[in-house]
């Protein structure tokens, strides 16, 4: 199946279909919260959806998220201890560190290509950047001659600010002109170029890799429930016995996306779709086929075992998805398998594996061990050991989340043998892919 940005705008509007409450489940938020002065966004939903009826899922994230007006990412900086959530690349530069020999790792593995484009989806707040960068840095007599730019595809004005500070200091700029697809673009002080685009689309051709920590979970999910007379989509509407407070609610009928998106076989009874990350897993994939290149996927998933995974986060605390909508992270886990199903068999999908086996077959025990050997100080040692615990220990981070990789099909196809009189004592070896393959380190 192939999916468009106009069927995504389709099906994220089911206003004329009729609606009902749902019987089985209904989410509605605290009474006592919403007596509290409404936000603008709040507002803005309610008046929407009294005049063209209940929104989808997918349309009340696009929304809550990035409205250019009150949407969290556009007004928040929301990363960090002070913010809403922390992610592994501020855990530990080690992550970061790692993915930059996993970047460089595949750029040797395609045959050193002379230009190298590493493009970050959804790149926070450019610490894991940064942190890769540093070590191409470290590895610039491997790199060689390679042209080597940085490309970030990011919709939030707060955050491109602090990843332009992180990642140039003050050697960045806006585009004079706001409706090109650059709007800002700088040097590191190493001297590599930095661009932002709004799309992937954007983003010049060459061979590149893409980067997504953290990235898909954040796209607007459509909600299915298996009912008696079907599949029915769940939509958001106002409460009718509470005009200041949001609900879900059940289709009585089909709707475009409950028609389309939810699989002939499929056997869970509630299920996420995200219709958007297809279209992106989909780009990616032809980037990948007719530029060369790889994709890394970060993210809290799952395999499509899970069903109800949407929720909200405010202060590091779970937070109530309908609750002060704009004033929390909205996130839903990623779909694996649904993204391998849109990369379509063009290109190798690899993965997902855990968080915690791909940093060790990356060689973050060995990595830890030296760190630990050269630190004397107790403080920092502590610091070093609880974060290798935070990413790797099956009970926090280290299953949870999950890393799925899209790969030119050349890249695990066998090697050919050579032809003619030389004689070779050994045939070519495939190059095992990096972190998806346990290596040995001597």
């Amino acid at each position: 199946m192939r999916l468009s940005r106009a069927f995504i705008r389709a099906v994220s509007s089911p206003a004329t279909v009729a609606w009902r409450s749902a019987q089985s489940r209904i989410f509605c938020s605290s009474p006592s919260d919403y007596r509290k002065s409404q936000p603008s966004m709040l507002k803005h939903l309610t008046s929407k959806i009294k005049a063209t009826g209940p929104v989808s899922v997918a349309e009340y994230m696009r929304e809550v998220l990035t409205n250019p007006v009150t949407g969290y990412y556009v007004r928040n900086n929301m990363l960090g201890p002070d913010g809403d959530f922390i992610t592994s690349p501020e855990i530990s530069q080690v992550f970061g560190e790692l993915l930059g020999v996993w970047i460089i790792s595949e750029w040797m593995a395609a045959g050193r290509p002379k230009q190298l484009q590493l493009v970050e989806l959804g790149p926070g707040n450019g610490s894991l950047a940064a942190d890769v960068l540093r070590v191409f840095g470290q590895l610039q007599s491997v790199l060689g001659g390679a042209s080597v730019s940085l490309h970030l595809m990011e919709v939030s004005p707060a955050l491109s600010d602090f990843q332009a500070q992180t990642l140039t200091g003050g050697g960045s700029q806006k585009a004079d002109c706001e409706e090109g697809p650059v709007y800002r673009h700088g040097t590191t002080a190493a001297g590599l170029p930095v661009s932002w685009y709004r799309c992937l689309e954007d983003v010049p051709a060459g061979f590149s890799i893409f980067v997504a920590h953290e990235f898909f979970d954040s796209l607007p999910v459509h909600k299915f429930q298996r009912t008696e007379k079907g599949w029915r989509e769940v939509l958001v509407d106002v409460d009718p016995e509470d005009s200041g407070k949001l609900r879900f609610v059940v289709s009585p009928g089909p709707t475009l996306a409950s028609a389309t998106l939810v699989q002939a076989n499929e056997r869970r009874d509630h299920i996420e779709v995200c219709a958007e990350g297809g279209v992106i897993i989909q780009q990616l994939a032809r980037r990948i086929l007719n530029d060369g290149g790889a994709v890394l996927i970060m993210d809290y998933g799952h395999d499509g075992t899970k069903t109800d995974t949407f929720r909200g986060f405010k202060d590091h605390q779970l937070h109530d998805v309908l609750l002060s909508p704009g004033s929390a992270d909205l996130t839903a886990d990623v779909d694996f398998s649904f993204l391998r199903r849109m990369a379509g068999g063009g290109v190798a999908c690899l993965g997902p594996v855990t968080q915690g086996l791909f940093l060790k077959n990356m060689g973050i025990d060995t990595r830890m061990q030296v760190l630990l050997r050269n630190c004397h100080d107790p403080s920092t040692r502590k610091q070093l050991i609880n974060s290798y615990d935070m990413l790797t220990n099956p009970t926090k981070m280290g299953e949870r989340f999950l890393f799925f990789s899209l790969l030119h099909p050349s890249r695990l196809a066998a090697p050919t043998k050579p032809h003619g009189l030389k004689l070779e004592k050994r045939s070519p070896v495939l190059l095992p892919v990096a972190g998806f393959t346990d290596l040995s380190f001597s």
